[in-house]
């Protein structure tokens, strides 16, 4: 049995799928700064997050993998760079 909407409910689920992309990407780079500070086990798991949100956003399996093994905070900022020009 398939749950009714209100109208209201129903636009409020339609403008989170339009700017779904534009969430991941701006919790891909809250993630980043994250990074940045974490040290140890905190780093692996922020890793996991990030692999998350990038797979979220479509990001290529092997693109994600060089990212991870480099494991460089600069390169990811420069990849939420050039998703954010796209968009």
């Amino acid at each position: 049995m398939a749950k009714e909407y209100s109208k209201y409910q129903q636009n409020i689920i339609k403008r989170y799928y339009d700017n779904r992309d534009a969430v991941s990407l701006q919790r891909l780079s809250e993630l980043v700064t994250e990074l940045y500070l974490a040290e140890g086990k905190a780093r692996e798991r922020q890793w996991k997050y990030i692999v998350a949100a990038l797979e979220k956003l479509e990001i290529k399996p092997d693109r994600i993998a060089h990212l991870r093994e480099q494991d460089d905070p600069q390169l990811l900022a420069k990849l939420v760079e050039e998703l954010m020009a796209q968009k």
